[in-house]
């Protein structure tokens, strides 16, 4: 189901992160027809198009949100400070609540925080998946949703999952924002015939495939030993491994899997704060797994366990832990992070021909940052990327824009109204709080 773009647009002078193979940092033109970039360079044509005086602001792309729960919004500090064992406890007590009413509550709520932070593209692993689509949809943001698959047995979603699963992508398989995909949730919940089900499932279909892995040293021993295996090496034992899938965590890997994930072609979603705040212990070999070739970018994972959606501040931890588990400052530099959360996260999608850099032909999702903002200065070329890594704060994403459409304006959402997806928000979490454990 296609949708109708916004008339033309030329941003005139503009300061452009473009992330095209070269990183060039430009003043440029930028023309933006049909949804897409049609001009990036010196003078683009104005016939036809509103034009825009783009010099007080960089356009950088649309950041790239590759591992999320983002229905969980009611639920952010529901179980802070708690080790795993306890934090899954309460949200396994909270969760055999949930409506489809209050995820689509939960996910508006959600888009709406990550599009006011310049994420325009987000990788999702839930149920209810037709409500988190629609939320999609009403705001405008492009969502890539995995329909959680478990063991029927250990699952509290009405029929088989995998048959859900294959129902949601059939419902949503034609619509412009919205790719659906199956989600198989891990180790510790499916057993080899849902993974090599899920996977005969994406093939069919043509989707791709998320899933968790090696998040924490108890999944990892636990998995051990039931099978004799580690969770990696099992799943590639299985026959389940391939291209066209995106592991979240991977936090304990050995060297041998890491280079199995790699030469198998799985995409890694790296998730340092959820990783850090709930004491996973280790650090994800991110650095090893780039080195092996796999592509890598940065998820948030859940408001549960974050607590936020901020690619921004993603990048700045995400950094910052690496290059003090390597004792080598030079480790993953500000161009690699901004990499990791734009067109490596666009790799990791099989989408680095259509999103996460700003080229001629590509679908334009990019956000405006205002140069002038303390958390930019000094807004000198040269460091731009250095302060969108470091440094730059949400506030300073004036505009956001995904497929030529804009869908935040001047720090507010176009598609939506804050106050009432608050509203919906709180009544969900009423709900949801009232069932905590005590």
């Amino acid at each position: 189901m296609s949708e109708a773009h916004a008339a033309p647009r030329v941003f005139r002078n503009a300061l452009v992160v473009t992330q095209d193979a070269t990183r060039r940092v430009v003043r440029a033109d930028v023309r933006v027809e049909g949804g897409r970039f049609t001009h990036v360079g010196p003078r683009a044509p104005g016939e036809g198009a509103e034009v825009v005086d783009a010099s007080g602001v960089a356009l950088v792309p649309g950041f790239v949100n590759l591992h999320t729960h983002v229905a969980m919004h009611p639920l952010r500090g529901i179980a802070d400070d708690r080790e795993l064992a306890g934090f899954l406890e309460t949200l396994f007590a909270v969760d055999a609540h949930r409506t489809e009413a209050d995820v689509e509550a939960g996910a508006r709520a959600g888009i709406a925080e990550m599009l006011l932070g310049g994420t325009t593209s987000f990788l999702d692993l839930y149920y209810f998946q037709d409500a988190v689509a629609r939320a999609v949809e009403a705001l405008g943001a492009r969502g890539f949703l995995g329909w959680a698959v478990l063991d029927p047995e250990m699952t509290t979603q009405q029929g088989r999952p995998l048959d859900n699963a294959a129902g949601f992508i059939a419902r949503w398989r034609d619509h412009s924002r919205v790719v659906p995909l199956v989600a198989p949730q891990g180790v510790y919940v499916c057993g080899a015939d849902s993974w090599l089900g899920a996977r005969d499932l994406a093939v069919r279909e043509k989707t791709l495939v998320h899933y968790h892995l090696s998040e924490t040293r108890r999944e990892v021993s636990e998995h051990e030993a039931k099978t004799g295996r580690r969770p990696a090496d099992w799943l590639g034992e299985i026959g389940f491994l391939g291209p066209g899938q995106v592991a979240a965590h991977a936090v304990w890997l050995t060297g041998g899997e890491i280079t199995r994930l790699a030469q198998a072609g799985v995409a890694v979603a790296h998730c340092a704060s959820s990783n850090l705040k709930l004491a996973s212990g280790g650090v994800a070999p991110i650095v090893e797994l780039r080195a092996a070739g796999a592509a890598v970018g940065l998820g948030t994972d859940s408001v549960a366990s974050n607590n936020s959606l901020s690619m921004l501040r993603e990048m700045h931890l995400a950094g910052l832990v690496q290059k003090n588990h390597h004792w080598d400052a030079t480790v993953l530099p500000a161009q690699q992070l901004l990499d990791l959360a734009t067109i490596e996260g666009a790799r990791a999608l099989g989408r680095a021909d259509a999103i996460g850099s700003i080229e001629v032909g590509k679908q334009a999702d990019f956000s405006l940052v205002r140069l002038d903002h303390p958390t930019l200065q000094p807004a000198r070329p040269e460091v731009l990327v250095s302060h969108l890594a470091y440094s730059a704060a949400e506030e300073a994403i004036e505009s956001v824009y995904v497929d030529g459409t804009c869908v935040v304006d001047h720090r507010r959402l176009v598609r939506g109204d804050w106050e009432a997806i608050r509203r919906g928000l709180e009544s969900a979490a009423d709900t949801l709080w009232s069932a905590r454990p005590k």
